[in-house]
């Protein structure tokens, strides 16, 4: 079973426009709300394809009700723990050409108990109802006021219970957690130049900022290249594949398909990776934050193969982004 757990959950409405004109009154195609959070997504993706996973949701006020509604309505296994702050809601207008503009509120903060408490619930679902589980995933930005090294407390403290921690995360949060040596952190091409202080233009860029991942504590790094693939490097080798989407309509929630298929076929290998890019693929043709099922995952478009490292990559990172704060 795969766990997940999402600091920061959201309540994400997606609104289609034909275009994105700054101070004009714009007439929306489509309007959609769905339920949001990186760990809640990877949740999402895995039930659509009958795979094994409970998600761990802290929730508060209004928005937050909400937001276990419509999840409880999808039939997702979770456990809720109410806090005192309001579940945030996030704002994506989506144009034809696949074109993504987001506005995400910061969230609420979480007191030390808060998080104590939210940490006892994910140990407690990985040893219920019969089925250990072989995963937790701690992904998504951290609410207000809650240190920037609380990812790697976690995945000391999970890991410590036998227990496999991914950690998609970015920022500080990402880089304070790589010397707890998390089993796979999955950043994107801006999150691994940022995280490393490298430029990125080429796979070798990308094979060289992820070596430097894995030598700060990270056993395995699954980097996200959007349009170009993935790469996966890995004590056991280094692959890079891409499956392009043919008709691209929303990348929210493609990265968290993505993470949802490795881990769904193993979470290691080429293979693995293949499933990846599938879903990931498959995410980006779906409306809003809508995860793909069975019938839109094709295996067949995906190539795997060794990475070449004078390829340059379409979206490049020319020089190394400063680290939020």
């Amino acid at each position: 079973m795969i766990l997940t757990l999402t600091l920061n959950p959201s309540l994400d409405r997606t609104i289609e426009i034909s275009s994105l004109d700054r101070g004009a009154v714009i007439r929306a195609a489509a309007a959609r709300l769905d339920p949001g959070g990186k760990g809640v997504n990877v949740s999402r993706a895995l039930l659509a394809n009958a795979v094994a996973s409970r998600a761990v949701v802290p929730y508060g006020g209004d928005e937050g009700r909400q937001l276990v509604r419509l999840l409880a309505a999808e039939g997702l296994d979770m456990v809720t723990v109410p806090v005192a702050g309001a579940t945030r809601s996030n704002v994506t207008l989506a144009e034809p050409d696949g074109t993504v503009t987001k506005v995400n509120e910061p969230g609420t903060a979480l007191s030390p108990a808060e998080l104590d408490t939210i940490a006892e619930a994910v140990l407690d679902a990985a040893h219920s109802g019969g089925q250990g589980a072989d995963w937790v995933v701690a992904s998504g930005s951290l609410p207000p006021e809650v240190p920037a090294d609380v990812y790697a407390l976690l995945c000391r403290r999970f890991a410590g219970a036998g227990i496999n921690v991914a950690v998609d995360t970015s920022g500080p949060a990402l880089s304070c957690a790589l010397p707890a040596a998390p089993t796979l952190v999955k950043p994107n091409l801006e999150e691994l130049s940022a995280a490393t202080g490298l430029p990125i233009r080429r796979l070798g860029d990308v094979v060289a900022a992820a070596g430097e991942l894995r030598a700060a504590g990270a056993r395995t790094v699954l980097a996200s290249l959007g349009a170009d693939g993935a790469v996966l490097v890995e004590e056991s080798g280094v692959w890079y594949g891409e499956a392009p989407a043919a008709v691209p309509r929303s990348s929210v929630g493609a990265g968290d398909a993505m993470l949802a298929g490795f881990l769904a076929a193993g979470g290691t290998g080429p293979d693995a990776l293949t499933q990846a890019l599938a879903w990931g693929a498959a995410a980006v043709q779906q409306p809003g934050s809508r995860m793909p099922g069975p019938a839109h995952i094709d295996l067949s478009a995906v190539t795997v193969c060794r990475p070449d490292p004078d390829r340059p990559l379409s979206t490049a990172v020319p020089a190394a982004l400063p680290q939020p704060g």
